[in-house]
This record gives structure tokens, sequence and C-alpha cells, in this order.
């Protein structure tokens, strides 16, 4: 006898079913983080990159809630590419579940980008270790926002 409860959360591996709920998580964890960043991608277009690149291509992890995707976590290397939460889940402990399976798919050392706006991401990231290695102008990134790199070393 097994009990499943809102708090309950599984780590697992996306698969493609989890496409479309993994890029809407993405899609109100963006709007709700960094209203002032303007994404060049229509949601359209990014429920299809998650749909046809994220999923297949990439190390993709959903966290799962009873069966809802909450919150979407992508490594490539050692890189922590992405990693959004339903705006409703934040602080709940998910982002450190995230964090710390991304450690241990790299444990040599992660990097990672988040802009500069983003100061709850920074408080976050900083309290798991990471220092801000890089500032940039946002030339490099699609959003042309400014933004800073974060590396975790062990």
């Amino acid at each position: 006898m097994s009990s499943s409860s809102e708090s309950e959360v599984v780590l697992r591996r996306a698969t493609a079913p989890d496409a479309r709920p993994a890029a809407d998580v993405w899609l109100r964890s963006f709007a709700a983080a960094l209203p002032t960043v303007v994404s060049p991608r229509s949601a359209d277009d990014v429920r299809e990159y998650f749909r046809d690149v994220v999923v297949p291509l990439r190390e993709t992890w959903v966290a799962d809630a009873g069966g809802a995707v909450v919150g979407v976590m992508v490594v490539k290397g050692d890189e922590l590419s992405q990693l959004y939460l339903e705006p409703d889940w934040r602080g709940r402990g998910i982002g450190d579940l995230f964090v710390g399976l991304a450690k241990e798919c790299s444990p040599q050392g992660l990097t990672l980008w988040t802009f500069q706006v983003n100061k709850p991401a920074h408080r976050f990231y900083e309290r798991h270790g990471f220092v801000a290695v890089e500032y940039t102008d946002g030339s490099g990134n699609e959003e042309l926002e400014p933004d800073v790199r974060y590396v975790w070393r062990p």
C-alpha cells in the first residue's frame, strides 16, 4: 500500500511524452522568473525545440509529482544548461535535488550561465558552491541579455 502525496517528487529521465509538459514548465518559469527578459522564441518554437532537440538529444531530467512534470533540468557534458521549476513549486527543495543530481552526473565540476538580472538564481547557485567567474554584455546569447557564468568544482 502506497500513497502519493503532492510533495512526493521523483527525478527521472525525460521521455518523448514529457517534451510538451517540460516545455510548458520552461515557459511558465521563464515568464515568472525573468519578466524583463524578452525570449526570441515563440511558445510554439520552445515546444518544438523540446520535442525535437532537448528531450531526444540531450540529457534531460524531469521532476515528476504524481504524474505531473513540475521541473526540468538539462545537462550537456559538464554544463548545467537548463534548470526550470513550476513557479508554484519553487522553494520546495526540487532545485536542490536537481543540482545534487547534476553534480553526480558531472563529479569533476559543472559550469552554467544565468542572466545577471536573475538574482534569486545567483543566490541559489552560490548556496550550492558555484562561483561567478565571468560576466558578459549578453552579445553571446540569443536574448542579448547580460549574463554571468558560474563554475562549481568539487
